[in-house]
């Protein structure tokens, strides 16, 4: 499969939004991107792809201003400009929409897009202008939000349409978006795409940062390929697929689906009757939910987002309390009267890998050493004195970061110097390290490449076939598909139905997410 051509009409060559060329940046010793090359058309949307740590989010944060290039030329419009800041990237026509959104919680949408651009101490001018903006903006591109509304009071799909909405009013031709989907509905997914398309449309040129593959295929017109820091290829999408992209990236054959063999279930090591959870504002949001796993079998839960599957894994991790019914892990019961907290649970066998990993499942501030340890400390990995050996611990996290391919390899980094991929790896590595024998999954692969994605999935497997009983808990259809024995559906809540993951498809989980019966969805 050949480079991308990216011609017109004749020998013409297409008009770039934006053109790299030989861009490199070190951190220390660290080559983060090495003589990168990189030519993206107008009102196209171009692709990025790459492992964790391939230095995506490094090149997409030196155009946008927040690093600066040692060394390489950039060009907008066919015109050479030099990039210092984000202010100047804004008023060259960039606008980023970034992995972690950056907007105040107890600000009004209003308020967020208007940032910067207040219009005067009195903030009337600005306020007018920026509810006129406001308004062509969202019926122009179907992004119509409440301009009052709290970003507090917000779904994580109609935050990141503020996000755009705020890059757009900023002036942005050239729009970055950051891994936009990770934290994504399927369905806020698709509504995202088809913004994107109109955006295009409109003359927008987009770079989508992702790991996602199916993405890159479903909405991209051009793709190009990073690895460790180099890029090693562009492709016009429509003449590739996964299988070639995930190579390029990986540089080796991955396997896009799960092998596994069938399950060898053993006794009941985890046990939900009943289970009932309200909310602060007395909302059941957990509903006589019931259920049985065994050691050796892995137990899906799919659902939206926000119908209690977070509620359900607080609960039977010791997070919270239920406020009715019962949970029974491993013998020993938990309920309101008899509750048990995080550690009680991880001393008897139970490890958490969380659905957010930095509220839940990391101290970013603190060292991968250090977080490779959290919950364990008590535990010979960090010596055998009275105190902690930091010797011994740096070498327990060097030896889970080469197992897990955790980049770059530095035990003494902070979590927060780590991408969002590598992060997850760090905690994955902690928990399954544990050797549990229940293990409850939030979100195993969100923000992980395909290659880590490989990875994570044969520990998981691994983990089922010693015996260990493994609830699952993720957005992606085809991952709970891939890795479950059998899948429980969620919605409003409560348990629609548990079917055989190989007697099902994404159709019927799907018509049950959306509340309709096992029996009506068969």
């Amino acid at each position: 499969m050949s480079d991308i051509e990216l011609k017109t009409s004749g020998d013409t060559p297409a008009r770039f939004a934006l053109e790299l060329q030989g861009i490199s940046k070190s951190f220390g010793t660290v080559r983060a991107n090495r003589d990168i090359d990189l030519q993206v058309p107008s009102g196209t949307i171009h692709g990025i792809i790459g492992e964790n740590g391939a230095g995506k989010s490094t090149l997409m944060n030196i155009l946008y201003g927040l690093h600066r290039a040692d060394a390489g030329e950039m060009r907008i419009d066919g015109t050479p400009c030099k990039i210092r800041s984000s202010a100047d990237s804004i008023a060259l026509g960039i606008g980023m929409v970034h992995q972690h959104f950056m907007l105040v919680p107890r600000f009004s949408v209003l308020e967020n897009v208007m940032l910067g651009s207040e219009g005067g101490g009195l903030l009337r001018a600005g306020r007018g202008a920026t509810l006129d903006t406001l308004k062509r903006l969202g019926e122009t591109y179907g992004m119509v939000v409440d301009p009052n509304a709290l970003i507090s009071d917000l779904n994580v799909g109609t935050r990141q349409r503020v996000e755009i909405l705020k890059a757009l009013k900023g002036g942005a031709r050239i729009l970055i978006l950051d891994e936009p989907t990770g934290v994504l509905t399927p369905q806020e997914t698709e509504q995202l795409f088809e913004i994107l398309k109109v955006l295009r449309d409109d003359g927008v040129t987009i770079l989508l940062i992702t790991h996602k593959l199916d993405e890159i295929m479903a909405v991209t017109d051009n793709v190009s390929i990073m690895r460790a820091g180099t890029m090693v290829g562009h492709r016009e999408t429509a003449q590739t697929n996964a299988a070639e992209l995930a190579e390029l990236m990986v540089g080796r054959k991955v396997l896009l689906t799960v092998e596994k063999g069938p399950a060898n279930p053993t006794e009941i090591l985890l046990s939900v009757d009943n289970l009932g959870a309200v909310s602060s504002r007395g909302h059941d949001v957990l509903k006589d939910m019931s259920f049985d796993l065994r050691g050796g079998e892995i137990l899906g839960i799919a659902g939206v987002s926000g119908n209690g599957q977070t509620q359900l894994l607080e609960i039977l991790t010791g997070m919270r309390v239920p406020d009715r019914g019962q949970v029974n892990i491993l013998g020993d019961k938990i309920s309101k009267t008899s509750p048990k907290n995080p550690r009680e649970l991880r001393e008897m066998g139970l490890a958490h890998i969380p659905e957010d990993r930095h509220i839940h499942g990391l101290v970013l501030d603190f060292e991968a050493q250090e977080n490779v340890v959290l919950g364990y400390h008590r535990d010979d990995i960090t010596g055998t004195g009275a105190l902690i050996d930091r010797d011994v611990i740096n070498t327990h996290c060097a030896e889970r970061m080469e197992t897990f391919d955790v980049r770059p390899s530095n035990p003494a980094l902070n979590a927060k110097n780590f991408s969002g991929g590598n992060q997850q790896k760090i905690v994955i590595a902690r928990e399954i390290y544990s050797n549990p024998r229940v293990l409850i999954v939030g979100q195993p692969t969100r923000g992980v490449d395909v290659g880590a994605i490989e990875f994570i999935h044969k520990q998981l497997i691994a983990l089922r076939d010693a015996g260990c009983a493994i609830v699952v808990v993720s957005v992606e259809l085809e991952e709970v598909l891939g890795l479950s024995d059998r899948i429980m559906v969620m919605n409003d809540g409560q348990s629609v139905g548990i079917v055989d993951a190989a007697d099902t498809d994404v159709n019927q989980l799907g018509l049950m997410m959306a509340g309709i019966s096992q029996e009506a969805a068969e």
